[in-house]
C-alpha cells in the first residue's frame, strides 16, 4: 500500500434541527458576531430567518450578507470581507449552497489576515488563518461544507479556485429539514453532481487511497440509492437525509483523491453558458465515462453495483458498461437534459470548449486517461449527440 495522507473536517454535526442550534457551536469557538453569508433566494422563502432567531436568542449577534449569487464574482466575495471587517465580526457561518459556502471560506481567510484576494489563488496559497469558521449547506451536492477548495468567477468566463486545508472549516451542519423545500430541478442537478465526486475521486489517478475509495463508495451507493425518490418527492425525509450525508461523504472523497476530465470539460459549459455546475457535470458524464473505459475499467466495474442496484453479470468490461447505461438512464429518470444539444449548446462552439477544457489542467492530471484536445472535442461530440 502507497502512503497518503487523509484531511477533513474538525467536525461533522448531523440531525434535523441541528441548523438551530449553532449557537452551541459558536460558543465552543468563541464566536460572538458572526457575519452570516448567504443567497437572497433563501432569505426571501424564510429559510435563513429561524436560524438567525435562534442565534439572537442565545446572545449571538448576526452580521448579515445575502448578496451570493451562483458562480460568486471577486467582488461578491471582497463586498462580504468588507461588511465582516466594518462590522468587526469574530467569524463566519455560511447556510446555502456552493456559492455561499465558497464566499465564507474566503472571506473568513480575508478577514483574518491582509493577504489580497489575487494571492489565494492556486494550491496551498494561503498563508496566514482565518476566522472560525461554521458551513451549512441547503443543497444536497457540492460538499463544499467539507472540502479545502473555494472557486471564484474572475472573469466573463473564467474561473479560479483557492485551495488550501485552511479552508477546511471548524464544523460542518448537516440539516436535512433545510433541504425538504428544494426544487426537484436543483435535486437532480446538485445529486449528480455529488455522484461525479464519488464517482472521479474513486477513479482519480493522483492520492486515490482507502479512505476516500471507501468513502466515495457508501456515497455512491446513498445517493444512487435515494435521488429519485428525492427528486419525485421532496418532502421524503429519508431520501433528503440519504442524499445529504451522500453528498458530504462524497466530499470528504474528492477533497482527498481530487476530480478529473469531467469537471474539466463541464467549467467551460459553466463558464460560456451559466450552466449549472451540477448540469454541467451530468451533460459529459457518460461521454467522459465512455472515454475513460478502456483505462479505467476494473475500477468502474467496482462501482457498478451500487449504481445499477444489484449485482451486476458478465465480466468487468459487461459490468462497466452497466454502470455507463445506469447512469443514461438515472439522468433521464430525474429529468435532466441527456445531451449538450438539448441544454442549447451551439454546434459551432465545440473547438473553443475542448480548447477551453485543456486549460484545466490540474484536474486532468488527475484523469485515469490522459486527455488530449483532440480527446476533448471527441467527448464533446459524443455528449453533443444522442446518449448511447
Amino acid at each position: 500500500m502507497q502512503g497518503f495522507e487523509f484531511n477533513t473536517v474538525g467536525r461533522i454535526v448531523s440531525g434535523s434541527g441541528s441548523a438551530l442550534e449553532l449557537a452551541e457551536e459558536c460558543r465552543h469557538l468563541g464566536v460572538r458576531q458572526p457575519l452570516l453569508v448567504t443567497d437572497p433566494g433563501l432569505v426571501s422563502i424564510g429559510l435563513v430567518q429561524p436560524v438567525i432567531d435562534a442565534l439572537a436568542a442565545a446572545g449571538v449577534t448576526v452580521v448579515l450578507f445575502d448578496a451570493v449569487r451562483e458562480d460568486p464574482p471577486e467582488a461578491t466575495v471582497l463586498s462580504a470581507a468588507e461588511l465582516g471587517r466594518l462590522r468587526q465580526v469574530d467569524g463566519v457561518i455560511a447556510v446555502g449552497g456552493g456559492s455561499s459556502m465558497d464566499v465564507a471560506k474566503v472571506a473568513s481567510v480575508l478577514l483574518a489576515g491582509e493577504q489580497p484576494l489575487s494571492g489565494l489563488y492556486g494550491v496551498g496559497q494561503v498563508q496566514g488563518s482565518r476566522l472560525p469558521l461554521i458551513l451549512v449547506p441547503t443543497t444536497a451536492g457540492t460538499g463544499s461544507e467539507v472540502t479545502p477548495v473555494a472557486v471564484v468567477t474572475t472573469g466573463e468566463t473564467t474561473k479560479a479556485g483557492v485551495s488550501s486545508p485552511v479552508l477546511l472549516p471548524d464544523v460542518a451542519v448537516l440539516d436535512a429539514a433545510l433541504t425538504m423545500g428544494l426544487p426537484p430541478a436543483i435535486t437532480a442537478m446538485t445529486g449528480v453532481d455529488a455522484m461525479v465526486h464519488a464517482i472521479e475521486a474513486y477513479t482519480s489517478r493522483h492520492q486515490k487511497n482507502p479512505i476516500s475509495d471507501h468513502l466515495a463508495r457508501q456515497a455512491l451507493r446513498l445517493l444512487a440509492g435515494n435521488i429519485r425518490t428525492a427528486v419525485g418527492d421532496g418532502g421524503n425525509r429519508e431520501a433528503r437525509e440519504a442524499m445529504l450525508l451522500g453528498a458530504c461523504l462524497a466530499g470528504q472523497a474528492f477533497a482527498n483523491a481530487p476530480v478529473a476530465a469531467v469537471h474539466a470539460l463541464a467549467y467551460p459549459l459553466g463558464g460560456h453558458y451559466h450552466i449549472p455546475h451540477g448540469l454541467s457535470n451530468s451533460l459529459v458524464l457518460p461521454a467522459v465515462l465512455r472515454f475513460n473505459a478502456p483505462a479505467a475499467t476494473g475500477l468502474y466495474a467496482e462501482l457498478a453495483e451500487l449504481v445499477v442496484g444489484q449485482p451486476v453479470p458478465g465480466d468487468e468490461e459487461a459490468a462497466t458498461a452497466a454502470l455507463i447505461s445506469a447512469l443514461v438512464g438515472l439522468i433521464a429518470d430525474v429529468g435532466l437534459p441527456a445531451t449538450l444539444a438539448d441544454a442549447g449548446v451551439p454546434a459551432g462552439d465545440l473547438e473553443m470548449l475542448a480548447e477551453d477544457a485543456m486549460l484545466q489542467q490540474r484536474l486532468l492530471v488527475n484523469n485515469p486517461r490522459d486527455v488530449t484536445y483532440e480527446d476533448a472535442l471527441g467527448i464533446y461530440r459524443d455528449a453533443y449527440g444522442e446518449a448511447k
